[in-house]
C-alpha cells in the first residue's frame, strides 16, 4: 500500500508541475527537447512533430521537461548556446524575456496550486461545507478553557484580534499553535471579557499509531449544518482552503527554525510513502484529499527561494529586474551548487528521520 500509494501521488503530481513549465514554454515559443515520465533509462517513447521526445523512463517518480538550451541548473547562456544559429537559439529558454522566464519557471508551483484548488472545489462542491458557529456545548474538566472559566454557551468572537465567524477557524489557529500566547474576546450573555492564555501541547494518535503535537483549549462546538453551495462558492472555498494550508505550513517550517516545534516533524519521501498508504486505505476521497495536500506541499517546496529549486530561479529574476541586469555566471553557478548541497543534505537528513520513526525501531 506504501508503494503504490506513492506512486499515485507522487508521480501524477510531479509529472503535472513539469507539464506546466512544458504548456507555458510552448506559449512562448520555446522549445522542450525532451518530456519524460519519471526518471532513468527510457523504456518507450515517440518523437512529436515539433521535435519533444516524449518518453516513460524506468523510475516512475514523477518526472522532467528539458527545455532547448537549457544546459545547465543556472539556465545560463553557455559556449554552446551562443554557437547555437539564430533561429534555433530563438527557441532557447534563456532566449525569451526575464517575464517570459519567470513565467515559465513560476508555471511547475502554480499547476501544483490549481490541482489543489480543483480537488478542493469539487469537494466542496460535492459535499457542501460545514458551518458550525463558535459557540461552546461543553467544556472538559481540567482544560484550560475550564481553568479560564468558559463555560458552555459562551460565543468566541476574536483570537488575537482575528474575528471569528466559525469553529473550524478556532481550531485551526489553536490546533497549530501549542505553547503560544493568545487572547480570546468572549461573549456570555451580553458580557464581553477578554481573556489570555498559553495553548497546552497534548499528543493525539490516529488509527495507524502516527502521534500528533497540537494545542488545545479544551472546548466542544456546538452542532453545525451542511449546506450546499454553487460552483462559484466551492471554487471560492478552495482557493482559501489551499492558503490557509499554505499559512500553516510556512507556520510550521517557522516553529521548527525557532525550536518551537521539533526537526523530528520534518518529513521525507519514506513518509510521504508511509502516509500515502495509509490514506489509500480509507478509500479514494481520503487519499484525494491527500494528494491535494501533497500538491499544495510540492508548490511550497519549490518555491522556496533556495537555488536550485523553482524559488531560486525566481529570486535570482526578481534581483535581474532590480538590478537591471543579471547577476555574474560565476555567481549563480556558486549559488545553484551551494543549492543543490542544501537540498541533497536536507533529503539526506529528512530521509534518516522517516527511517528512525519507522515502527520497527520501535517509534
Amino acid at each position: 500500500m506504501w508503494l503504490v500509494g506513492f506512486l499515485l501521488v507522487l508521480g501524477p503530481l510531479v509529472t503535472l508541475h513539469e507539464l506546466g513549465h512544458y504548456l507555458v514554454g510552448r506559449i512562448f515559443g520555446v522549445k522542450a527537447d525532451s518530456f519524460s515520465v519519471g526518471f532513468g533509462q527510457e523504456i518507450a517513447g515517440f518523437t512529436d512533430r515539433r521535435g519533444t521526445r516524449w518518453k516513460l523512463s524506468a523510475l516512475p517518480l514523477g518526472g522532467y521537461v528539458q527545455f532547448a538550451g537549457d544546459m545547465n541548473p543556472a539556465s545560463q547562456p553557455s559556449d554552446e548556446w551562443l554557437s547555437l544559429p539564430p533561429e534555433e537559439r530563438e527557441k532557447t529558454f534563456q532566449a525569451k524575456s526575464l517575464w517570459q522566464r519567470a513565467l515559465i519557471v513560476a508555471a511547475g508551483p502554480l499547476t501544483n496550486f490549481l490541482i489543489a484548488i480543483a480537488i478542493l472545489a469539487a469537494f466542496n462542491f460535492a459535499y457542501g461545507k460545514l458551518v458550525i458557529p463558535p459557540v461552546v456545548s461543553a467544556v472538559q474538566a481540567g482544560s484550560a478553557a475550564d481553568k479560564l472559566g468558559i463555560r458552555p454557551g459562551d460565543r468566541f468572537l476574536e483570537v488575537d484580534g482575528q474575528p471569528i465567524g466559525s469553529f473550524d477557524q478556532l481550531r485551526d489557529i489553536v490546533a497549530p499553535n501549542p505553547g503560544a500566547r493568545l487572547r480570546l474576546l468572549m461573549q456570555h450573555g451580553g458580557e464581553r471579557r477578554t481573556l489570555t492564555f498559553v495553548v497546552p501541547g497534548v499528543v493525539e494518535h490516529d488509527r495507524f499509531g502516527n502521534t500528533f503535537r497540537i494545542g488545545q483549549l479544551g472546548v466542544n462546538s456546538t452542532a453545525g449544518e451542511i449546506v450546499q453551495v454553487g460552483p462559484a462558492e466551492a471554487v471560492v472555498l478552495g482557493v482559501e482552503q489551499t492558503g490557509d494550508t499554505m499559512r500553516l505550513m510556512v507556520q510550521g517550517v517557522w516553529q521548527i527554525v525557532t525550536g518551537r516545534r521539533s526537526v523530528e516533524e520534518l518529513g521525507g519521501p519514506i513518509k510521504i510513502a508511509k502516509y500515502s498508504g495509509e490514506q489509500l486505505s480509507l478509500g479514494w476521497r481520503n487519499f484525494v484529499g491527500f494528494a491535494a495536500l501533497i500538491s499544495i506541499n510540492l508548490a511550497f517546496i519549490n518555491l522556496l527561494p533556495i537555488p536550485a529549486l523553482d524559488g531560486g530561479h525566481l529570486a535570482f529574476y526578481a534581483a535581474e529586474a532590480i538590478r537591471r541586469k543579471p547577476a555574474s555566471p560565476r555567481s549563480q553557478e556558486w549559488a545553484f551548487r551551494t543549492g543543490i548541497a542544501f537540498v541533497l543534505a536536507l533529503m539526506l537528513f529528512v530521509t534518516i528521520n522517516d527511517i528512525v520513526s519507522l515502527p520497527i525501531f520501535g517509534s
